[in-house]
């Protein structure tokens, strides 16, 4: 008795998935599925010509990766309002206004922001100014005289 061709087929599909764990990156899972469904209508269909499952693969695949870069993809890459600056605290504060616990010589300072200090670079000001926050580098705020 001859070897069924769509255990072959499942027999690469597996091998396609489990090689995902070794490199993710969500590509070689719909490469594995569409090898997968492949022997799937083998096994429900009289057999077809090595080329004719060749072509099949080939579709299959090429709609796996595009279902998936088109409608599954964007679905998980959603974003909740605020992470983009998640773990960077100083680019939340561009735009905020804070006042000036030491006054601004020479282009240094520190202004109060909540209740804790942060250096900030701008234009000589005094004590107690309104300085808005138009940049960040490392952990020094720029700054300028807030209107």
């Amino acid at each position: 008795m001859p070897f069924p061709v769509h255990y072959l087929w499942w027999i690469l599909a597996l091998l396609l998935i489990g090689s995902e764990v070794l490199l993710p990156g969500y590509f070689l899972l719909w490469i594995g599925l569409a090898a997968a469904a492949v022997g799937a209508v083998l096994l429900l269909t009289p057999p077809l010509g090595l080329l004719v499952q060749a072509v099949l693969f080939a579709v299959l695949a090429f709609a796996a990766c595009v279902l998936y870069a088109r409608v599954l993809r964007p679905k998980l890459d959603k974003r909740e309002p605020g992470s983009e600056t998640l773990n960077r605290r100083g680019e939340r504060m561009i735009g905020q206004r804070y006042e000036l616990i030491e006054p601004i010589i020479n282009g240094r300072g520190k202004a109060r922001v909540g209740d804790g200090q942060w250096l900030v670079n701008g234009p000589d000001l005094p004590l107690g100014s309104l300085v808005e926050v138009v940049a960040i580098d490392g952990t020094t705020l720029k700054v300028r005289a807030a209107a």
